[in-house]
């Protein structure tokens, strides 16, 4: 079963909808964004989410003692890094993690200490989808989520194409900017379909 992360959450809404609908995984960006939430916000949703869906911080070149803070405020199961990070740094962190890749180009091998990887449009957060035959010959050797412009009218394309180990959706589920709580159960419901 492919697994369905539903990122930028902000309000009680949306999380309580996301965790109704059966996302596995609820994302906070805790980078600069559109989206940003601050630590206390992430951590006051947090407790709405129950122990089987996993909360993952969102970063962008973070520091590693910034990364360790927030995992232990909120707190985390997992941090998504997007930007500068050096790679021995996944080694020292205390909850697995995700290596944000933008795709703009074709990949060679992917060599990475972080626990899954995650490929998105160049701009993430664009609703943007990214050339999806990039990725065609890459040997991806870690279990990695699909992002970048996926919404209920092709994630089911994505999913056949790819078969990744999650989709992971932001601007697919919003109108106007913000969460719709019935784009977020109709996407969860084509997925799990």
């Amino acid at each position: 079963m492919i697994k369905i992360k539903i990122c930028g959450l902000s309000s009680k809404e949306a999380v309580e909808q996301a965790v109704e609908s059966g996302a596995d995984y609820i994302g906070f960006i805790l980078a600069k964004s559109k989206r940003q939430v601050g630590i206390k916000q992430a951590s006051h949703l947090a407790q709405l989410i129950s122990e089987t869906v996993q909360k993952v911080g969102v970063f962008v070149s973070p520091t590693l003692l910034e990364l360790q803070e927030d995992i232990t405020k909120v707190p985390l199961d997992l941090v998504q890094i997007h930007g500068e990070f050096a790679d021995e740094n996944f080694e020292k962190n205390e909850v697995p993690s995700i290596r944000a890749i933008p795709v703009q180009k074709t990949l060679g091998e992917i060599h990475t200490k972080a626990d899954f990887l995650l490929f998105d449009a160049p701009l993430a957060g664009s609703g943007k989808t990214f050339d999806w035959e990039l990725l065609k010959d890459t040997k991806i050797r870690k279990p990695y989520f699909l992002a970048g412009g996926l919404t209920v009218d092709n994630v089911g394309q994505a999913i056949t194409f790819f078969r990744p180990y999650a989709v992971d959706i932001s601007s697919g589920v919003e109108t106007d900017g913000k969460k719709d709580l019935l784009k977020i159960m109709r996407l969860t419901e084509s997925v799990k379909k």
